[in-house]
C-alpha cells in the first residue's frame, strides 16, 4: 500500500511539472541574431520570420512595465512571465504562440531603440514586420 501511495504521489508531481511553464524556451539564436539586425543603422524594419528556425503563428510584442494580467489577456491564456517585464524598462518581451500555447520567448535588448508592430494586435509568419524607432 506504501509503495501505491509513493507511485501515485510522484505520479501527480510529473503532471503537475508538465503543466508549468518550464518547458517554454527562451530564445537567446534569436536575440542575438535580432540584436545584430538592429545594430545595423540601415535595418528600419525586421521580417521576424527571416531569423526563426522553429513553428509559429502568432507573436506578441510587449513593452517595458507590462502588467502580468495584460500580458495574459493579450494572449489568452495563462503565463508567468519570465522576464518580469512589469519591473523592467531594459527590454521588449515577443512571446511566440503555436496553435494557441506559448512556444518560445524572446527578450530585446532596446539598445537605443523601440519596437512597434505598426498597429497590428500581433505578428503572424506572413504579416511579421516589426519596426525599429531609434532614438
Amino acid at each position: 500500500m506504501n509503495l501505491l501511495k509513493c507511485l501515485t504521489l510522484f505520479l501527480m508531481a510529473m503532471v503537475i511539472t508538465g503543466c508549468s511553464n518550464n518547458d517554454i524556451k527562451r530564445n537567446e539564436t534569436f536575440e542575438n541574431a535580432l540584436s545584430s539586425t538592429v545594430k545595423n543603422q540601415q535595418n528600419k524594419e525586421i521580417e521576424i520570420h527571416s531569423i526563426t528556425d522553429f513553428r509559429w503563428d502568432k507573436a506578441y510584442l510587449f513593452p517595458p512595465y507590462t502588467p502580468q494580467e495584460s500580458i495574459e489577456k493579450k494572449l489568452g491564456i495563462e503565463f508567468e512571465d519570465p522576464s518580469h517585464i512589469s519591473s523592467r524598462d531594459d527590454i521588449y518581451l515577443l512571446v511566440f504562440l503555436h496553435e494557441g500555447k506559448v512556444v518560445q520567448y524572446a527578450e530585446i535588448n532596446r539598445e537605443k531603440a523601440d519596437f512597434t508592430m505598426d498597429g497590428k494586435e500581433y505578428l503572424s509568419p506572413s504579416e511579421d514586420v516589426l519596426k525599429v524607432e531609434r532614438y
